[in-house]
């Protein structure tokens, strides 16, 4: 990932990791130690890597030997790695080193509860782009690690024609025409929260219609015009969107949609306990 380096960086300026005054003063500057991280709480892994390599950044000489990886389903008491090293190189990574592993393991962990309260049916759980600034590749990874799909990286892979891009835009089926005769591999998605708008977005043969923020009586009209009008040359995929949680979830999953996008996957996600313990030989 691009952008690992340059969050490590900025999260060990921050941290002002090469000044810890408590360590400095505690602990002797030649003083090695062993630690082991441990899990306090039930969810999925994620972020093993990135743990280490803050690490490794601020003492390329520690040992760390991984004993659980990414996308590991774990429980309260698994060891998910040890590390050996200078005493002062643990004590002014852990905290930063936490932050990332448990950020990302909630976000794996809550995505996976998602997949796991619509399994056996036919949509599948995506993401959105409301993550950290500078996080988004970290956070869309951690919600592959937990059994979910990735929505649009940014706003260039993908057109996602919203409501205020409605408000702006006249003759929809005519610009998205002319936009497919020069980019003919980026997906067209509309959003719709009304009949009529569901009906200008088959006209236009969107790709993905995204129905949001629609009740589930509204969402079954909506549904069925879609698939009314679909065929053997155009069947657009269905996505359902807007404040979804796991009980709403749970009820669309039984509807005839492809896709769920959970916006708490990223934005509302808490952190996955996680300790990194001093072991005492």
């Amino acid at each position: 990932m691009k952008n690992i380096d340059t969050l490590i960086k900025l999260a060990l300026k921050e941290d002002g990791v090469f000044n810890d005054i408590t360590t400095k003063e505690f602990v002797a500057n030649d003083k090695k130690a062993s630690a082991v991280l441990v899990a306090k709480k039930p969810g999925i892994l994620c972020g093993v890597n990135v743990f280490v390599k803050i690490f490794k950044t601020i003492d390329k000489d520690c040992k760390v030997t991984l004993k659980l990886k990414d996308g590991t389903k774990i429980k309260p008491g698994d060891k998910i790695l040890e590390i050996y090293g200078l005493a002062k190189t643990i004590l002014a990574a852990e905290r930063i080193a936490l932050n990332f592993l448990q950020y990302l393991s909630g976000i794996a962990t809550l995505t996976n509860l998602f997949v796991k309260t619509i399994k056996d049916s036919k949509p599948k759980i995506y993401d959105t782009r409301k993550t950290l600034p500078g996080y988004r590749e970290l956070a869309k990874y951690a919600v592959k690690c937990g059994g979910g799909h990735n929505h649009r990286m940014g706003l260039y892979d993908m057109v996602l024609i919203k409501d205020n891009h409605l408000k702006l835009t006249k003759d929809l089926t005519t610009r998205i025409a002319n936009f497919r005769k020069t980019y003919k591999k980026i997906p067209v998605e509309i959003e719709c929260e009304t009949i009529q708008e569901v009906k200008q977005a088959i006209d236009a043969k969107a790709d993905i219609i995204m129905l949001d923020n629609t009740s589930i009586n509204n969402t079954k009209k909506m549904i069925k015009l879609i698939r009314d009008t679909s065929n053997a040359k155009y069947k657009p995929e269905i996505e359902i969107s807007g404040g979804v949680n796991l009980k709403t979830a749970k009820n669309f999953s039984k509807l005839d949609i492809d896709r769920i996008s959970v916006g708490m996957l990223t934005h509302s996600v808490s952190a996955l306990d996680l300790s990194l313990e001093v072991i005492i030989k």
